[in-house]
């Protein structure tokens, strides 16, 4: 029997999860490329292992903690992945091949297996920041996500939008979720963009432990940046003291595989996300915005055979 931690010492982050016992004739390894331990993609990603990994004969499974969308995308196209999760505007970027923002090459191998849940742009301050709107954002220190991250993407995006560059903020820090919280915590830090499913853990943690603001991005920005943007709101409540609802954009989550990955695995792997959806939502409530009939809507690139197999059993394409 092979032992997964000697065998996978060499990935640069990799996170335990559960998996089905292994077969000694097992043909087949799903590998599920995620983000931060923080966030959002993570805990899906270990939610979608088990699915998988208990319902997929002769499959083994494992979770990988990377630095998110470009990262996975680049991985999936090296064949260092099966499965990832990924911003819309970093997989049409790698599609198109564009190095200005980390994809040298088009990722040509890469192969859709569903649009999923969307992110929303998420900006919180510490109240005695006293940053309260997006221009107050001028001067003061805030962190972008990790460098190249699709959170870091978007962030360029909206401050283009807005008119505005990383050059008119005091200091910029290129750091993951949980990171730029606790520099938050300790006042290294005035506010954090991140790109995430509602409810995500490290704002989360943020919002127990001090006063903040969630700060707004204005409607019209959606309509400036065009497709996969679009205007949406974060609930009063989503947050600890947070007492209305504030306007944002966000942008749709995507699965992606990669041409290399078996019809009859890729197959199994939609059909059973959609099979098993109230199991995935134990795993993180942004599962309950993931539904069948917008799993192709939007879809920057082409579909993977297999899951192209269960969306017309679904009769939604011919």
């Amino acid at each position: 029997m092979i032992n997964l931690k000697t065998a996978f010492r060499g990935c640069a982050v990799t996170a335990v999860l559960a998996t089905a016992p292994l077969a000694a004739n097992a043909q087949n390894f799903v590998n599920v490329l995620t983000g931060g331990t923080s966030g959002v993609y993570y805990p899906l990603g270990v939610g979608l292992a088990n699915i998988y990994g208990e319902n997929i004969e002769g499959v083994r499974t494992q979770v990988q903690s990377t630095k998110a969308s470009v990262e996975n995308l680049n991985l999936l196209q090296d064949g260092r992945g099966e499965l990832a999760f990924a911003l819309g505007d970093s997989v049409a970027l790698a599609w198109e091949g564009n190095a200005d923002v980390g994809f040298p090459v088009k990722l040509d191998r890469l192969r859709g297996i569903a649009a999923i849940y969307p992110n929303y742009i998420q900006i919180v301050a510490s109240s005695e920041s006293g940053i309260t709107d997006f221009a107050g954002l001028k001067g003061k220190s805030l962190s972008v996500g990790a460098p190249a991250s699709g959170t870091e993407l978007n962030a360029r995006a909206i401050f283009g939008a807005m008119d505005m560059s990383y050059d008119d903020l005091g200091k910029v820090e290129y750091l993951p979720f949980a990171e730029s919280v606790e520099l938050i915590k300790n006042r290294q830090l005035d506010a954090t963009l991140q790109s995430a499913g509602l409810g995500v853990a490290s704002i989360r943690d943020l919002a127990s432990s001090l006063p903040l603001n969630v700060v707004a991005v204005p409607a019209d920005v959606a309509a400036t940046l065009g497709a996969p943007y679009v205007a949406a709101t974060i609930p009063a409540g989503t947050y600890d003291g947070q007492t209305a609802d504030v306007s944002t954009v966000a942008v749709s989550n995507f699965l992606v595989t990669h041409e290399g990955v078996t019809d009859e695995v890729a197959y199994q792997m939609t059909k059973l996300l959609f099979e098993n959806l109230d199991t995935l939502e134990a795993s993180h409530k942004a599962a309950a915005q993931i539904k069948l009939e917008n799993a192709l809507s939007g879809m920057p690139i082409p579909l993977h055979p297999g899951a192209e197999r269960f969306y017309r059993e679904q009769g939604m394409i011919n």
